[in-house]
């Protein structure tokens, strides 16, 4: 008894080791921050908006969007959902429901559902160079997002095509760290395609929305 003793000591003492080891490891940052999940966080967003209806037939827009989480339930997969109801103004002063969306934090991911169609818009963690399907949920065909991090600040390329001669489609959004959502930039254009303008970028129909954040807070 005497001779096995010192190797149970031994033993032990390696054990207890190995689990302070186990309890001091810092658990993965998985970069949930970058978009903040909390009722009563608000976001402030000016917008600049023009709408194409055909050639030299347009319309443009300057206003402010003002996104607040209203509240969050828990649905029947056991997911939070969190209900933001987006408010529209011309002066920041009055103020009217635009719409409510939803968002969701699922297998790693962000899920931003607006009138019944989920977008998959960001992925965790934030690892520069990853690629997803942003159309995951939907019925439609693939959509390749990609994710560009710079430290503080995540940029999500959605889209970046452009022939030159019949549409353009470029399409963006940035994230900062503790902040959420904090620039958005979609140009979505088709060009005449006639034969008298083909290849002169007129512009036949489409779209350009540029949301930047000019304030956050929670209230």
């Amino acid at each position: 008894m005497k001779r096995k003793l010192p190797l149970i000591i031994v033993f032990i003492l390696t054990l207890l080791s190995s689990c302070d080891r186990e309890i001091e490891e810092p658990q993965m940052d998985l970069g949930f921050d970058f978009q903040p999940l909390e009722v009563g966080l608000f976001w402030l967003y000016e917008v600049d908006e023009t709408i194409y209806f055909g050639e030299n037939d347009f319309e443009q827009e300057q206003f402010f969007y003002k996104d607040r989480i209203r509240s969050f339930y828990t649905n029947e997969e056991g997911e939070q959902v969190f209900v933001m109801v987006r408010t529209k103004s011309y002066d920041r002063i009055e103020w009217d429901i635009e719409l409510a969306y939803t968002l969701i934090q699922r297998d790693l991911s962000l899920l931003r559902t607006i009138e019944n169609q989920p977008l998959v818009t960001l992925v965790f963690p934030p690892k520069d160079g990853t690629v997803w399907n942003g159309n995951i949920y939907r019925d439609e065909s693939e959509d390749e997002f990609e994710l560009i991090n710079s430290g503080n600040s995540i940029r999500v390329n959605q889209e970046d095509s452009d022939d030159e001669v019949t549409y353009r489609d470029i399409r963006f959004e940035v994230y900062d760290l503790g902040v959420g959502l904090v620039e958005k930039y979609d140009e979505v254009l088709t060009y005449c395609s006639r034969n008298d303008c083909l290849g002169d970028k007129l512009i036949d129909s489409g779209y350009k929305v540029h949301m930047n954040l000019t304030g956050n807070g929670k209230d």
